[in-house]
Order: structure tokens, then sequence, then C-alpha cells
């Protein structure tokens, strides 16, 4: 970013919102999981097929994304067969979008294919591919990290004193 948090050391780092997301999204096959729920994979099944870790760790990622409300179990049964589940991304969970779109730009980016990027996210109405911005909320202004400040928000706590 283009400034400094300058009152930085007179605040605790303890309640900090990322690595909250990140106690909750952190894990590699956890992101992985939610970029198949973003291609539309429902079914453990599907998710199987595409996130490449064993069953047991994948039922475990599963299980912490419908504890930590990012999914919901929705049951379902086929003709025939035993009860089993769907799982859905809830608002919590689709309000992920932006960092998984993020991510896969930086992939994009710095850790690209020769041949270019696996998966093109594009608007569905024209075609074209989509971008993520930072815009001002007041104004509507695209930002880059020279135009943003770190300052203290309304759950900014003091550091404990040493």
């Amino acid at each position: 970013m283009g400034a400094v948090f300058e009152a930085r050391d007179s605040y605790s780092a303890e309640n900090c919102s990322v690595k909250r997301a990140l106690d909750v999204v952190g894990e590699k096959w956890t992101l992985l999981v939610l970029r198949e729920a973003f291609y539309g994979a429902r079914r453990f099944e599907q998710f199987q097929a595409h996130v490449g870790c064993a069953r047991n760790l994948l039922s475990e990622r599963l299980n912490t994304l419908v504890e930590a409300g990012v999914m919901r179990r929705v049951p379902y049964r086929e003709p025939g067969q035993r009860e089993r589940h769907e799982y859905r991304l809830t608002d919590k969970g689709l309000d992920l979008l932006p960092a998984v779109i993020a991510l896969m730009e930086w992939g994009d980016r710095w850790a690209a294919d020769p041949d270019g990027a696996p998966v093109e996210i594009t608007h569905r109405d024209c075609g074209h591919r989509v971008e993520l911005a930072l815009r001002c909320s007041n104004d509507g202004v695209a930002l880059t990290p020279r135009d943003l400040q770190p300052r203290p928000g309304p759950g900014a706590r003091p550091a404990e004193s040493a």
C-alpha cells in the first residue's frame, strides 16, 4: 500500500480480520473446494473428482465449511438410494467469490502456465473477462495500492503494554 499504518504499533494484531478469515478458508484444500463450488459442484463426488484430495480430507473440509456457515448441506435422494447431501454456498460463502477470483488473477499473473490461464471468468451477457477492482465507497473512483491508507477501524483494540 502507498501509506504506512502509522499507528500500527498502538493496536493489537490479535483482532485481525485476515487472521479470522484464514482460520476458516486459509488451507489449500478448502480454497480448492470453494473454487469447485463456484464452478457449480454440489455433490461429494463432484468435489472429489476435481479437488484431488483424499475422501477423509475432503469430508473434513466440507464439514468445516458447513460449521463455519460458508456452505450448507441439502439432503437429496436418488431413486432406490439412501439419502445423501449436496453442499451449497450460503450468502457468507458467495461473498468469498471476489477472494477466489483475486487468487486466480494473481496465479494467472505470477504463477502462470506457459499456455495461459486454464480458466477465464467471463461476463455471461457479453463474454468479456471479469476483472476485480478496488473502488472508493464514496465516489466509485478506481484505486491502486498507492491510493490506500490503513487506519484503525471500530474493532481496533489497543496493544498490550510490554
